[in-house]
């Protein structure tokens, strides 16, 4: 039985290419990155429904310059909590804009939770340190790992 040799280097005709090297660590972030973004979207709900129900869960900020409407605040928690999970579910996709629409809302949910911090202190700091690690995670997440994963 006679088998053909090549030398090393080189591909035979009609040989599938070699998946691209993935780091496992950058599929991890991903997964990681896409629970956590629709975590911290369920938690902007929450909060959102918290101010839309009960006017008085927060309390108004003496000479604080962004104090705005506790219901006003509650309606862009909410929309933005909702936007978030669903941005998170977007991302199992493997699609490059469904991690460039998970980049930016994690980045507005920190400049929110930023905003947030004269109100509950810990919670926007803890927050904030989640919408960094999901921006992180979804920086280092590529098309390689997009083709492996998904077969995008």
């Amino acid at each position: 039985m006679a088998e053909h040799q090549t030398t090393p280097g080189t591909v035979r005709p009609g040989t599938p290419e070699a998946p691209p090297h993935v780091s496992a660590v950058a599929v991890t972030g991903v997964v990681f990155g896409a629970c956590v973004m629709g975590i911290v979207g369920a938690f902007h709900a929450i909060a959102g429904l918290s101010a839309i129900l009960n006017d008085n869960f927060y309390q108004q900020q003496n000479d604080y310059p962004f104090d705005f409407d506790v219901n006003g605040r509650g309606w862009v928690q909410l929309i933005s909590g909702v936007l978030m999970v669903a941005a998170a579910c977007a991302l199992f996709t493997g699609r490059t804009w469904a991690r460039i629409v998970g980049i930016v809302f994690a980045g507005l949910s920190a400049i929110e939770n930023f905003l947030f911090t004269p109100y509950y202190p810990v919670w926007s700091a803890i927050i904030i340190v989640l919408d960094v690690l999901v921006i992180w995670s979804l920086t280092v997440y590529g098309k390689p790992q997009a083709h492996k994963v998904y077969g995008a």
